[in-house]
Parts: structure tokens; C-alpha cells; sequence
């Protein structure tokens, strides 16, 4: 059973002693079965195993003042770096993009994206005050335990969807959805399932906070709530999806065989959070303010950029190469459909270069990257992403299937590979790897994972759109159409 714990750490760890902590007693399911080890489990294993690497590379001496920073003789992670100025935003947000580049994004959910959040609700901590003052300051010293011990962290936001009119109110059923059933002097009971925890297995501990809009009833404060707790607490069970990495080589399958962040429902059976883990209660307008008055959500668009932009790069360089490979890259229209990618590659870099240099402090004295930018790029993303792979898709064609693996090049029949499957610019062994890369990203189970969390990472586009809409400030630009039409 895990035990709650606020205890100070010395700072960033190294990747064993992530993966020793993860060797713990969490109930864990997969293909019919629960999971003993998820450091050793087939299909959860090199998942693991990628993370920590990473969290080995913050003692990289070339790498370490870029995706670290020191404070009191330690060293901690900069996502955790509270900005108190737009040179600490932009240290912020090459780290992003640092960490980004390690897996050009196919991993898309590294521990920097909840310490953002994280560390937003700790700078803004006198916002939750209102809900009551021990909340804040149980916030203040979570930020510090999550900093300390490099925890990773996964969340997890949305009840599962009962009955869809229901959910349009503003209201959750009870069947299915997760809620305080018991209230105790140590702290609430809760039981029910939420969806989805990316990252839930390879986390160290799970956020659970609320992200749809509430309606200030009676009826929805048992509804009402945010917390967090260890993954292998009492009663605490991830279902998870099936696995995308099959358990070929890295050549057979480039991405989903390094990058498998696994996504599982969360079934909380009556599993009890104690006070001191509790960061908002029975507030159900204070829940829907708190992702925007503490900023959390404009912190966290703003690591969402950054790995965006490491993405689409990447999917530049891939398209580029494929088409080098065969000699398309002389023709126009191949040329058209690849400065589509360069198009979106240049305008999150756009996005991303002005949401930083135009960062203010907010009332807390935190400084905020501008939201608009990022808000547009959130917005974007999800509709371009498709199109590109599509246009992966497009170029590759019947390339995209026709690739034997890599046992093929050391088997009877490897003169027939290494002659009939070479191109003008490459030969045969290079250009199956290569077009096994694009497989994978645009064909494979994982790739089209990556276009379904693309297309819902924040939420549903209209969704999103119509927030964007409402907080657009309109009333400027219709003055230029009013003043037009009331002059002489």
C-alpha cells in the first residue's frame, strides 16, 4: 500500500532510481492480467526504461544548466523554476523544447508538462486559499515534494461520460463518476473511474483535478475536488488500453518501440485521500476559475508548444528525407505539400517566440508567457496535424507498406532485399528503415494513436474553438467595422 508522503528530497534523480520506484505495489492491468513489475512487464517495459534515460540526461554537464537549475546546493528540474522574469520564461521553455527533442516528440508526456502545472498552482497558492487557507499551504508543500524528488507525475481530468445531455449541464451520474463518499477528520473517501491517465503506469503519482465547466449546485459538490496521491495507494487501479509496442526491434518499429506512454482508466475504489494531499473542496466555481486565474493552463500551453514544435520539425526532416530518397524532392507539387509541414513548423516557432517575449507577471508577481499565441497554437495544432500525416501518407504510397523487416537483410532471400528495394539516393537496408520510420508515424497503431491525442489533447475543437471565441477581445475590431459604417 503507497503512504502519503510531503518528505524533502535532494532534487533530480537519476533514471534506476526512477524506475526502483516504480517497483512498488501498484495495481496495474494489461491484456487480462495484472502487472507485477511494469519495469519488466512486455509492453510497458521500454516505456519505462525511455523515461529514464531522460530523467539520466539532467546530469548531462553539457545539457544540465539548460534543463536544470540550482538553489540552495541542489539541483531541480527548471520546469519546476517559479519565473520571476521573461528570461526565466524562456529558460523555461528551451528546457520544454529540450526535453522534446529527445523523443521529437512522440513522447509527449515527460514529467515537465504536470511540473508546469504544478508549479503554477504553487506560485498562485493564495488563489486556493479562498476555498480554505490549509489548501494553499498544502499546495505549497506538495510543489516542494514533487521538486525535491523529481517525482513524475501523471493527471487525470474527465469523468466518464454516462449519459451525454447530463454531461452538457454540467453534471456527472453517479454510476460511473468519481466522488467523495465519505468525509472522516483525516481526510475523504473517494470511489468511481476517471479517463485518462496518460503516463498512469510510469508515474510516480497521479494529479486528480477537476477540468469540465461545474454548475454551482448541491448536487455536484460530492463532485468537487482536487488532490493528489501516490499510484500504488489502497484502491487505486489502472486499466490500460492495449500496449502499441509489440516487442520488435528498434529498426522493425522506431517509435512505438522506445515511446509507448501508456493511457489507462482510473478506477478509484473507495480509496482515502487525506487532508493534507487536498488542494480544493466543495467549491465547484472555485474548481472552474483555477486553471485560469493560476495561470496553470497558459504555463502548461506553454510546454505544449514547445513539444509541438520539436514534433512538426521532426516531420519536416522526415518528409524531406523521404522525398530526397527518391529523387521527388525536384518536383513541384512534392515541394508544395512539404512546405505545408514548414508553414506549420514556422508558425508554432512563431507562436512560441512571441508568447515568450511579450511574458508579464501576473498578480501573484509570476510571470506568464502572452496567452493568445499559445491559445492559437492549441487551437491550430489539432487541425494541421492530420494534414501532415496525411501528407506523410501522400508521399509515401505504396512505400510505406512494402518494407520487410529487419531480419530480411540476414536471412536466404537478402540479396533479393538488398537489390529490389533500393533507391537512386539510398540503399536498400537504409531506405526500409526509413520508410518503417514514416510507417510508424503515420500507419502503425502508435501513429495513429498520436493523431487521435493530437486532435483531443486539450479537449474537443469546437470546444476549444468556442473558448477561444469568448476570450478573443473582440470589441476593437468591431469598432473599425462601426466606425466604417457611421461615417460620412
Amino acid at each position: 500500500m503507497g503512504t502519503v508522503s510531503n518528505e524533502l528530497g535532494n532534487g533530480i534523480r537519476t533514471g534506476e532510481q526512477y524506475l526502483e520506484g516504480l517497483r512498488d505495489d501498484r495495481d496495474v492491468w494489461m491484456h487480462g492480467e495484472k502487472v507485477k513489475d511494469v519495469t519488466a512487464y512486455p509492453g510497458l517495459s521500454r516505456g519505462a526504461k525511455t523515461l529514464a534515460e531522460f530523467l539520466d540526461k539532467q546530469f548531462d554537464p553539457e545539457l544540465q544548466d539548460l534543463v536544470s537549475y540550482e538553489e540552495d546546493g541542489k539541483r531541480f528540474a527548471t520546469s519546476h523554476l517559479i519565473p520571476k522574469s521573461v528570461d526565466d520564461v524562456k529558460k523555461r521553455g528551451a528546457a520544454f523544447y529540450e526535453w522534446a527533442t529527445w523523443s521529437n516528440g512522440m513522447f509527449g508526456r515527460t514529467p515537465d508538462y504536470k511540473n508546469a502545472s504544478v508549479m503554477a498552482f504553487a506560485a498562485s497558492a493564495d488563489f486556493l486559499a479562498e476555498g480554505k487557507p490549509e489548501f494553499a499551504e498544502n499546495m505549497r508543500n506538495y510543489y516542494q515534494y514533487v521538486k525535491t524528488n523529481d517525482k513524475v507525475l501523471t493527471h487525470t481530468l474527465i469523468n466518464p461520460t454516462y449519459n451525454h445531455a447530463q454531461a452538457k449541464e454540467g453534471k456527472y451520474d453517479a454510476k460511473v463518476a468519481l466522488q467523495v463518499v465519505k468525509e472522516t477528520d483525516a481526510g475523504i473517501v473517494v470511489n468511481g473511474a476517471r479517463l485518462l491517465a496518460t503516463l498512469g503506469p510510469h508515474a510516480d503519482e497521479i494529479e486528480v483535478f477537476p477540468s469540465s465547466l461545474l454548475t454551482a449546485s448541491e448536487d455536484n459538490v460530492p463532485f468537487t475536488f482536487a488532490f493528489a496521491i501516490p499510484i500504488d495507494t489502497q484502491g487505486l487501479r489502472l486499466i490500460c488500453r492495449d500496449t502499441y509496442d509489440h516487442g520488435k526491434s528498434h529498426f522493425d518499429a522506431p517509435l512505438s518501440s522506445r515511446y509507448e506512454e501508456m493511457d489507462s482508466v482510473v478506477v478509484f475504489d473507495n480509496v482515502f485521500v487525506p487532508w493534507e494531499r487536498i488542494f480544493m473542496y466543495r467549491e465547484p466555481l472555485l474548481c472552474n476559475r483555477a486553471f485560469s486565474e493560476t495561470g496553470a493552463i497558459v504555463h502548461m500551453m506553454h510546454q505544449v508548444v514547445c513539444g509541438k514544435l520539436a514534433k512538426v520539425e521532426f516531420i519536416v526532416g522526415l518528409l524531406c528525407a523521404m522525398a530526397k530518397a527518391t529523387g521527388k524532392d525536384k518536383d513541384m507539387n512534392v515541394k508544395g505539400m512539404i512546405a505545408e509541414a514548414m508553414w506549420t513548423a514556422e508558425s508554432i516557432r512563431a507562436f512560441q517566440f512571441q508568447a515568450e517575449a511579450l511574458a508579464e507577471a501576473d498578480k501573484f508577481g509570476t510571470f506568464l508567457p502572452q496567452r493568445r499565441p499559445l491559445d492559437t497554437s492549441r487551437n491550430t495544432v489539432p487541425k494541421l496535424y492530420p494534414r501532415l500525416i496525411e501528407i506523410i501518407q501522400l508521399l509515401g504510397s505504396s512505400s510505406l507498406m512494402a518494407t520487410p523487416t529487419e531480419a530480411d537483410f540476414s536471412n536466404g532471400i537478402v540479396g533479393d532485399v538488398e537489390k529490389y528495394f533500393q533507391t537512386v539516393n539510398l540503399s536498400s537496408k537504409d531506405r526500409v528503415g526509413l520508410f518503417r520510420l514514416a510507417h510508424d508515424v503515420a500507419v502503425s497503431g502508435f501513429g495513429s494513436r498520436q493523431v487521435l491525442y493530437e486532435r483531443f489533447f486539450f479537449g474537443p475543437q469546437n470546444v476549444m474553438a468556442s473558448i477561444y471565441y469568448d476570450l478573443y477581445n473582440k470589441d476593437e475590431m468591431i469598432a473599425r467595422v462601426e466606425t466604417l459604417l457611421n461615417s460620412e
